[in-house]
């Protein structure tokens, strides 16, 4: 489905390539011990989603594809989705190397009908994910088109107030409104994963999406919310002054409590 963001599109995939590169051999993503067998998902969304054994699941914008191939070896029968296609090329090299049976296919989430059949039991996306989709309602239609009657879909997903902020200043600075349609670009330089060995100028398009347009258009596609449920912490060290707390988690080391840092939905198709 050609639109009007295709240009935007073009530029992200571009960055999402040259980030798989630097990110396969990030300590982030740890990809030696994921391939020793060491899960790439988080506690979190593991007690949220519950069983997926026998399930049919497609995990949207999958990068290269350790949540889905972890997923796989959880037994569900997975299909991962993402724009870049060295992601994917990724994905299905990790994929035939541990020996699983995913399936992972280049698509931008908005031609997930025409290059993704049948429907699944689960519906998964995860971890600055919304934020590249400029209209959630296209998003959350394709999400109800491919979810089987009684499928669920589970996000979890950074906070919509992180994303208020610039975080290529050298102090991170308030900048961007909560509620805000028209288009973000910015230009830095190194990714959220650089292991300081190696840089790259990230160019990204993205949009603000506050959580009463993520609900909505959920609802509006035919959902229902089993539960919204925020969070103070992140599994994540990925954003300036962050420290670890007493749980594993992290935290920013000034005023940790201040707003929430991540968020998740589950919603079932009745």
């Amino acid at each position: 489905m050609k639109n009007k963001y295709d240009t935007y599109f073009k530029v992200n995939k571009e960055t999402w390539n040259k980030k798989v590169a630097i990110h396969t051999k990030s300590d982030f993503y740890n990809l030696k011990e994921f391939i020793n067998g060491k899960t790439s998902l988080n506690k979190l969304e593991l007690d949220e989603l519950g069983e997926v054994k026998g399930k049919k699941l497609l995990h949207l914008q999958c990068h290269f594809g350790q949540d889905t191939l972890s997923f796989s070896r959880m037994g569900a029968q997975c299909t991962g989705i993402d724009l870049s296609n060295e992601g994917i090329k990724k994905a299905k090299e990790l994929n035939k190397k541990r020996g699983l049976d995913a399936t992972f296919i280049e698509s931008n989430v908005y031609n997930v009908s025409e290059n993704v059949k049948g429907k699944f039991d689960i519906v998964f996306t995860s971890y600055g994910v919304v934020g590249w989709l400029p209209d959630l309602k296209i998003w959350a239609n394709i999400i109800s088109e491919k979810l089987n009657k009684g499928g669920v879909f589970y996000m979890v997903e950074f906070h919509p107030i992180v994303w208020m902020f610039d975080y290529t200043l050298e102090k991170p600075t308030m900048k961007y409104p909560y509620l805000k349609s028209d288009v973000i670009y910015e230009e830095y330089e190194g990714t959220y994963a650089e292991n300081g060995e190696e840089k790259m100028i990230s160019k990204e398009y993205g949009w603000n999406h506050g959580l009463g347009e993520v609900i909505s258009s959920l609802s509006e596609a035919g959902l229902t919310i089993e539960f919204l449920h925020e969070f103070n912490e992140s599994p994540y060290n990925c954003l300036p002054e962050m420290v670890e707390n007493k749980n594993g988690m992290y935290v920013f080391e000034k005023n940790p409590e201040m707003f929430p840092l991540v968020y998740t939905i589950k919603a079932t198709k009745k």
